[in-house]
């Protein structure tokens, strides 16, 4: 009996710390605030819907709505095909770029240069070379990642202290077995870096890119929402957005995990 108790006793305290009361307590006190500016008619806040009013939205017109869902459903895929593109085509060459010097001379100034355009700056060439909007949506989002993974890996590389290359060379290792033991195992807390600011970048851009050119998707039902003048709607298609970057923030921090185990230390 006594064992059960301390079992059980421990299993609350693990749960009690992994709660954020904090952050609990700052999401209520923004959502009652908001409803105060809103109920009061503070300047600026007269024609914004309370949350209630939201939720309300929510629950009549697309909690059971086939097109609300499929929306969710159409962005996440949207955001997971250029995610995984962007890492698997990302990775590589910022390994390449860190390790190959030619490879660095030659390609380097090329990506440097195309890196600081937005990535809204590709819809009108991406529209005009994919065959398809789905196609031209993908790669936006593929470009939105790609650039923060390249640079991020390589500059992990690069990082790398030459002293432990050096006595790795010394004591006879090969170029694979260095590859292998030393600038992998660096590189990953970068990789891990590029994947959080990536997948935040990601949903950023796809949510625009919705708005321009698509006809569906959590950014459509936002902007459908400003053009038939419902802010309800609006809001919703925002706190949809917020949710779901949240689950695939989650997702990618559960994969660094994964990456890298000695931080559970």
């Amino acid at each position: 009996m006594v064992n059960a108790n301390m079992r059980s006793s421990s299993a609350f305290v693990r749960w009690r710390k992994g709660l954020n009361w904090r952050g609990a307590v700052a999401v209520a006190s923004f959502i009652l605030l908001w409803q105060l500016l809103v109920r009061f008619k503070v300047p600026g806040f007269e024609t914004i819907p309370t949350l209630s009013d939201v939720f309300s939205t929510f629950w009549t017109k697309y909690m059971l709505s086939a097109k609300y869902w499929k929306a969710w459903a159409v962005s996440f895929e949207r955001v997971g095909y250029g995610f995984v593109i962007s890492q698997v085509l990302g990775i590589p060459i910022g390994l390449l770029l860190g390790t190959r010097q030619m490879f660095h001379d030659v390609m380097f100034s090329v990506i440097e240069i195309l890196r600081p355009i937005p990535p809204l700056a590709w819809v009108p060439i991406s529209i005009l070379f994919w065959p398809t909007n789905e196609m031209s949506i993908v790669f936006i989002t593929f470009i939105g990642a790609f650039f923060i993974i390249v640079i991020n890996v390589h500059d992990g590389v690069r990082s790398i202290k030459k002293e432990h290359l050096w006595l790795a060379r010394s004591l006879g290792a090969s170029p694979w077995r260095i590859f292998q033991r030393i600038i992998i195992p660096s590189v990953i807390p970068s990789i891990a870096v590029g994947m959080t600011l990536g997948i935040a970048v990601t949903w950023n851009v796809v949510i625009a890119a919705e708005m321009i050119a698509s006809d569906t998707g959590l950014g459509r039902l936002t902007w459908e929402g400003y053009v038939s003048n419902t802010p309800a709607v609006v809001i919703l298609g925002m706190i949809s957005i917020g949710l779901a970057g949240y689950l695939s923030t989650k997702l990618v921090d559960y994969a660094e995990k994964k990456m890298m185990p000695w931080r559970k230390a």
